[in-house]
C-alpha cells in the first residue's frame, strides 16, 4: 500500500509541475486547479505513504518520481531540450529510484 500511495505522490506531483508551467503561461481556473490541486494531492498521498514507508525511502522515491516526470512531460509536451545529456540524467534518476525500492 505504502508504495502505492508514493507513485500515486510523484503521478500527482508530476501534474502539479506541468499544471504550474501551464498556470504560469496562462491564468486560468483550470491550470490553477491543475496546480495547486497536484501539489496538494501529491502531499496529500505522500504523508500518508509515511505510515508505511520509512520517510527517508518515500520521501526520495517520491522527488525521484516528480524530478524525472517533470522533466519528461517538459521535454515533451513543452518542447524543452530533449539532449543527450538530460535524458542520461532522467535515466539515471529512475535507475537510482528503483534501486532504493528493490534495496528496501
Amino acid at each position: 500500500m505504502g508504495w502505492f500511495l508514493v507513485v500515486l505522490a510523484g503521478a500527482s506531483e508530476i501534474i502539479g509541475a506541468a499544471g504550474l508551467k501551464l498556470y504560469s503561461q496562462q491564468k486560468t481556473l483550470r491550470n490553477g486547479v491543475l496546480y495547486i490541486g497536484g501539489f496538494g494531492a501529491s502531499f496529500g498521498f505522500l504523508y500518508s505513504s509515511f505510515h508505511f514507508l520509512q520517510v527517508s525511502i518515500a520521501y526520495a522515491v517520491w522527488i525521484g518520481i516528480g524530478t524525472a516526470g517533470a522533466v519528461s512531460v517538459n521535454m515533451f509536451l513543452f518542447g524543452e531540450s530533449k539532449s543527450l545529456g538530460r535524458i542520461i540524467s532522467v535515466l539515471m534518476i529512475i535507475i537510482g529510484v528503483a534501486g532504493l525500492k528493490v534495496l528496501s
